[in-house]
C-alpha cells in the first residue's frame, strides 16, 4: 500500500542523506520526497510516500524516530487528508494545436508560464497525482519536450496542525 508520510526535521547539514541512508540500507524505496523549510527556518517538512504493508511502514517510522535530527514523523495515508502535486510540461505549440493545448489548459485550472506559440509552450498543473497522470495522456498527441513534477504533498484536514510542539 501506498503511504504519505509527513516529517519535521531540524535544517542542517546531511539530514536528507541521513533519512535517504536510512531507507537505503533497509531495502525500502522512496517513490517521491519533497523537503523545504518552514516559517522558522530552522525546521524543515519532508513529505515522502514509499510503499509497504502496516509492518514495514511502523518500521520506518521507528528508525526515522531514531534520526537525531528528526522532531516528528506522521503516517497521514489513514487520515483525513489532502495531497497535491505540481506538474511542469513543455509542448510543442504552432499551427492548428495551441488552441486545442489552450482548451486543454483551461479545462485542468492550470497557468500558461511560458508562452511561445510559435515554438513551444509551458504549462503548470497542480492537483491530485492521478489527475497529473491524466493530463500527461492527453498532452501526449501534442509532443511532449520536456516534464518535471513534485511528488505528493501532503496535509491533514482539520484544524490541528502538524507542528513543532
Amino acid at each position: 500500500m501506498r503511504h504519505t508520510i509527513s516529517v519535521l526535521v531540524e535544517n542542517e547539514f546531511g539530514v536528507l542523506t541521513r533519512v535517504a541512508g536510512l531507507f537505503s540500507a533497509r531495502g525500502y524505496n522512496i517513490e517521491t520526497l519533497n523537503v523545504a523549510p518552514l516559517q522558522d527556518r530552522t525546521v524543515s517538512r519532508m513529505t515522502l510516500v514509499t510503499r509497504g504493508d502496516e509492518h514495514v511502514i511502523e518500521q520506518i517510522k521507528k528508525q526515522l524516530n531514531k534520526l537525531v535530527p528528526v522532531i516528528k514523523v506522521e503516517d497521514i495515508s489513514h487520515t483525513v487528508h489532502l495531497e497535491r502535486g505540481l506538474l511542469m510540461v513543455k509542448v510543442k505549440a504552432g499551427g492548428d494545436n495551441c488552441e486545442a493545448l489552450l482548451e486543454l489548459v483551461e479545462k485542468y485550472d492550470a497557468e500558461v508560464i511560458d508562452d511561445h506559440i510559435d515554438s513551444h509552450m509551458i504549462f503548470e498543473f497542480t492537483g491530485k497525482v492521478e489527475v497529473l497522470d491524466n493530463v500527461l495522456i492527453e498532452l501526449e498527441p501534442f509532443g511532449i519536450i520536456e516534464t518535471t513534477r513534485t511528488g505528493p504533498l501532503g496535509m491533514r484536514r482539520g484544524v490541528q496542525g502538524f507542528t513543532v510542539d
